[in-house]
């Protein structure tokens, strides 16, 4: 395998030896920012599958990605991406919202998986929990071959969508930033205010300082 590939199969195959028969791996993209939705992708592999470059979608090059985006959705047994709107994760919460995301790309896989291997320490949210069964993976995109596939779906989804963005709000700048809280954006956001795609909750300390 390429040193540059390094998620491996080790979680996926205790899956398999614990009886498992699909197992998929589900990551997000996007709790951070200050605009645009959550995206979540979530995939099952042919089992032992290696892709070159494949890794965490932070640590893989916008090209590669691109590529990779391609490679995963060509060669995965299944693969779905989902998104919560940055209206339902002002009326709940990013944490419910990321989890809503999760089950929904999980239960978009034909075929189903039986077991999921989910990125990060957290499952459930107040409003939202993932119910597929599964396991939580710390830094599991850079673990697990089939959470790194899905960081790749996951992200390169959230970003062609803020390009369709920027086009739509182009005073903002989304294909700079990608709705992160960069010091364009506050820039943008204190001569234009925000957009129909902000997150209102995620603009309060902002707000506060505008009011001084």
């Amino acid at each position: 395998m390429d040193k540059k590939t390094l998620p491996l199969w080790e979680l996926e195959e205790a899956a398999f030896a614990r009886g498992s028969v699909l197992v998929c791996g589900c990551d997000e993209a996007g709790a951070g920012p200050l605009a645009g939705p959550v995206y979540a992708g979530a995939v099952i592999l042919p089992r032992g599958l290696e892709l070159p470059w494949l890794n965490d979608s932070k640590q893989v090059t916008p090209k590669r990605r691109d590529l990779l985006f391609d490679q995963i959705r060509e060669q995965a047994v299944a693969w779905a991406v989902a998104s919560v709107s940055p209206e339902e994760i002002d009326a709940t919460d990013i944490l419910s919202a990321r989890m809503k995301a999760m089950q929904l790309a999980v239960d978009r896989l034909s075929p189903a998986p039986d077991y999921a291997l989910i990125d990060g320490n957290r499952d459930r949210g107040k409003y939202f929990s993932v119910m597929t069964p599964h396991e939580t993976v710390v830094k599991g995109d850079g673990r697990s071959a089939s959470i790194a596939a899905a960081s790749i779906l996951a992200k390169v989804s959230r970003d062609r969508y803020m390009e369709e963005m920027a086009e739509k709000y182009p005073l903002y700048r989304f294909e700079r930033h990608r709705g992160y809280g960069t010091r364009l954006h506050y820039e943008m956001l204190d001569r234009y205010g925000p957009c129909p795609i902000h997150r209102l909750t995620f603009l309060k300390k902002w707000e506060a300082a505008r009011r001084g």
